[in-house]
């Protein structure tokens, strides 16, 4: 019996010493490091969610195919840009800064322009991706009998549309001396005359080289302009 009653006491003495010393404000350090746990649950799990993702987003990206731009965008997904793509809108953007021709460099920036929001190569690179087309009027607005602009300059591709303003009626007859050699003078001029106001006549041009022209009712009233294809 009193072996038993040292061996009980003897646990409670061990019990008592190994039990943590309280800390101010009457917690323990466990309770302290409870606390600790529970401060930031969310954020220790999202770090290794996030860790995760980004495991899972390198791997997608190297067992995925390449996408292009016009793939990503049809997709809405963000996907790397195709290496061929990549490489044309460096080159465009490398002559953009380089030439100092002007369409030149205007055709290499609508191919970027066009890489840029998505096209493929094969769109970007099509003979009239960056062709323009610019406006004449025939007839100033205030009735003056002269083409408006009387000069300007296009590059190989682009169209004129001459728009019948004031004044009228007009035409565009290109002076056969004043065209480049090997361009024929009846298939570029106008048959007929715009009596209308607001009645066009366009035209492509792709040949370079000066072209001299007028307008056949008003040449003696000095209606006469250059259009310089580049």
């Amino acid at each position: 019996m009193i072996f038993k009653a040292c061996v009980l006491v003897g646990l409670l003495s061990g019990q008592v010493t190994a039990a943590p010393a309280p800390v101010e404000g009457g917690e323990t350090p466990v309770e302290k490091q409870e606390e600790r746990r529970e401060l930031f649950p969310l954020f220790a799990v999202g770090a290794k969610h996030a860790k995760a993702h980004e495991r899972g987003a390198s791997a997608r990206a190297a067992t995925s195919p390449t996408m292009s731009i016009g793939d990503r965008m049809a997709s809405n997904t963000k996907g790397p840009i195709n290496a061929l793509e990549k490489l044309a809108m460096n080159d465009n953007l490398n002559t953009v800064v380089s030439s100092d021709n002007m369409c030149t460099r205007r055709h290499a920036m609508a191919r970027a322009a066009g890489l840029a929001a998505g096209l493929v190569l094969s769109t970007v690179n099509a003979p009239g991706f960056a062709a323009e087309t610019k406006t004449v009027k025939m007839g100033s607005d205030n009735g003056q009998l002269v083409f408006v602009p009387d000069e300007i300059k296009i590059c190989k591709g682009d169209t004129v549309t001459w728009v019948n303003n004031k004044g009228g009626p007009h035409n565009v007859v290109f002076d056969e001396e004043g065209i480049p050699s090997g361009v024929s003078q009846e298939s570029i001029s106008m048959d007929d005359q715009l009596g209308e106001e607001g009645e066009t006549f366009s035209k492509k041009f792709d040949v370079a080289g000066e072209y001299k022209y007028y307008c056949e009712p008003h040449r003696g009233a000095g209606m006469n302009a250059v259009l310089n294809v580049a």
